[in-house]
């Protein structure tokens, strides 16, 4: 199940990122990852009104690490950058990693090994179990995460305890072939409740560490996304 597994798709969703993807690029590119799989950068400019796509463009040149970029020409959201992303992976694996700070690149290998060691096709990083370093910000956003990911677990009937995580890695195969619709922050919950569906899929979680921002530092989801959420748990599990 493992031999084949040769190179890992990163896909990056940006929304006026300029001040920091250069940072997060550099750790990505800094991290050596298990078995010496390749790294393939798929970046998404979801029409940034600042200069992330210069920003992006001058680290290209100036970089050895592959990396692709895809700009598109009206702000589409979150979720429809990451439709584009996961279209064009090519790696065997595809993981999903923010382009700000809040998530470690050096812990894609802890989201790798339950894959290369022939246990899932699906690894889900939580914020929640673990032992690792965790930013204390905002008390009821961890409480919306638990009550948004005990909802999702009573319609999938997994036992998550992070499903709005942003570290989510796939084996290609999986992730691009199943239709996925939201273009926001509802990605999270559809995504959760349509992988959960596959046959005889393989779901694994690992505990990993979180950087997280306040709104002043850039953070962009809000209580109308949370509502969102509900709604796309309801949609995706009950009106499937």
């Amino acid at each position: 199940m493992t031999a084949n597994l040769q190179k890992l798709s990163i896909v990056i969703p940006a929304y006026n990122e300029a001040r920091t993807i250069h940072m997060i690029l550099d750790k990505i590119n800094a991290v050596q990852l298990l078995n010496n799989i390749e790294k393939e950068v798929i970046i998404v400019n979801d029409c940034s009104s600042d200069d992330t796509k210069g920003a992006i463009e001058r680290y290209m040149q100036q970089s050895t690490l592959p990396i692709v970029l895809y700009n598109h020409e009206v702000n589409k959201g979150k979720g429809a950058a990451l439709h584009t992303g996961i279209k064009q992976a090519t790696g065997e694996l595809v993981v999903i990693q923010d382009a700000d700070l809040e998530y470690d690149p050096q812990e894609f290998n802890v989201l790798l090994k339950p894959v290369l060691d022939g246990f899932a096709d699906v690894v889900y990083g939580s914020r929640f179990m673990g032992g690792n370093p965790h930013r204390i910000l905002f008390f009821w956003h961890s409480i919306g995460n638990k009550v948004l990911t005990t909802l999702s677990n009573m319609f999938t009937n997994l036992n998550l305890t992070d499903m709005e995580t942003c570290y989510k890695l796939f084996r290609r195969e999986i992730i691009q072939k199943i239709d996925l619709k939201e273009t926001r922050f509802g990605f999270e919950p559809e995504v959760t409740a349509k992988i959960s569906r596959q046959p005889d899929i393989r779901i694994y979680e690992v505990g990993i560490s979180y950087y997280g921002r306040t709104y002043a530092e850039g953070k962009k989801i809000n209580w109308k996304d949370g509502f969102r959420a509900i709604w796309c748990i309801l949609k995706y599990n009950l009106f499937r």
